[in-house]
């Protein structure tokens, strides 16, 4: 939710739908992202949505004049990251994939790898996760023997990890 509106995203469809957050009543513009073809998770920071798509990146989408452009892609001959959810603070961007589980996190302002989080052995999937105001990070997964957890990563490596 952003100001007075709360923008939708559907599995399958290359539109972001705008209700108003009190009435959740379905406004006449909606927003679309030709090209989108899985959106899975949405955030918003600095008037700007940012759309995992399962098809391996991330679209970034004005509020303001609905401009959109495919803003990371995290797939690669090498690495493939399947983007599942993404959480913001204000400068930075976290994203989890939970086929590989993995979890890394970008600059908001130009997009760059910042960290690779090492998992513990123990995370079978990674589902979701966050990052606190000390620096640390808040995953929601599913343990060694299937069971769901909630865990706080605290001994994470500063700095870029190489891929």
């Amino acid at each position: 939710m952003l100001d007075d509106i709360m923008y939708v995203v559907c599995y399958w469809s290359c539109t972001i739908l705008l209700y108003d957050k009190d009435t959740c009543r379905p406004l006449d513009a909606v927003i679309k992202v030709y090209g989108m073809k899985y959106p899975w998770d949405m955030v918003v920071s600095d008037r700007q949505l940012y759309v995992a798509d399962c098809d391996y990146c991330i679209w970034r989408v004005s509020v303001d004049d609905h401009s959109y452009v495919k803003w990371l892609s995290t797939e690669s001959t090498m690495h493939m990251f399947h983007v599942t959810t993404i959480s913001a603070t204000s400068q930075r961007l976290l994203v989890t994939s939970q086929d590989p589980p993995g979890l890394r996190q970008y600059s908001m302002t130009d997009g760059q790898l910042l960290l690779v989080v090492e998992l513990p052995r123990y995370v079978w999937k990674l589902l979701h996760a966050v990052e606190t105001t000390r620096g640390t990070f808040v995953i929601g997964h599913c343990g060694s023997h299937r069971q769901s957890a909630v865990s706080e990563l605290s001994d994470v490596t500063r700095g870029t990890t190489s891929l």
